[in-house]
């Protein structure tokens, strides 16, 4: 029962999400019926004696870490530095590879410990007119900012600042640059595949 109920939240959470509704409100109600369905677990003291922990043990531990990386972002995102960086990788490459300059633009951005939300807006004008000089769909912007900012910088290339590099360190024992060639691989496998078929993506059919 408890399975089903955790596929049954997973499944109401992407549909309801698609549908138009916030996650923000969906998350919690669909995690709670998770429980629920569960079974056996009491709920007032699952939250206060588990969750709760937990929740505290984790902002104590990763709150720097925050932290300091929303300053670094600030700093990055007032003195210009990230807007002159992508400007500098898009003037290089050039308009016929416009999918390319922004997935790099905000790879190096991010993988540097820029934050991503203060890449998506540092890079997202820069987009709007390299892609119209290419004659590239606006609509692929958001594909190729999210491909540079949070899949293979985030998740796959070793050193990594992000966040999800840093949490399971301390339990697996590991450095920031675990893992160096099956990192590099995953990372490489992403950005090519990304860049290969949002090129594909303003071709006729």
């Amino acid at each position: 029962m408890g399975l089903i109920g955790i596929l049954l939240s997973l499944f109401l959470l992407m549909y309801l999400a698609y549908r138009g509704i916030n996650v923000l409100v969906l998350a919690p109600i669909l995690a709670l019926m998770a429980v629920l369905l569960a079974g056996g677990m009491p709920l007032l003291a699952t939250y206060t004696q588990v969750f709760m922990k937990a929740l505290g043990n984790y902002l104590t531990t990763y709150f720097p870490l925050f932290l300091l990386g929303a300053i670094f972002g600030k700093v990055m995102a007032d003195n210009g530095s990230a807007r002159a960086i992508s400007e500098w990788i898009v003037a290089k490459l050039g308009p016929e590879h416009a999918i390319m300059a922004i997935v790099l633009a905000c790879g190096i951005l991010t993988y540097g410990g820029v934050s991503l939300f203060v890449v998506a807006f540092a890079v997202y004008p820069i987009s709007v007119s390299l892609f119209r000089r290419a004659d590239v769909p606006k609509r692929l912007i958001p594909g190729a900012i999210a491909l540079g900012s949070f899949t293979f910088t985030m998740t796959a290339l070793p050193g990594t600042p992000a966040i999800q590099n840093a949490i399971p360190m301390p339990f697996f024992g590991t450095t920031p640059f675990a893992a160096p060639i099956l990192g590099t691989l995953a990372g490489l496998i992403m950005f090519g595949g990304g860049v290969w078929w949002l090129r594909l993506r303003p071709r006729p059919p």
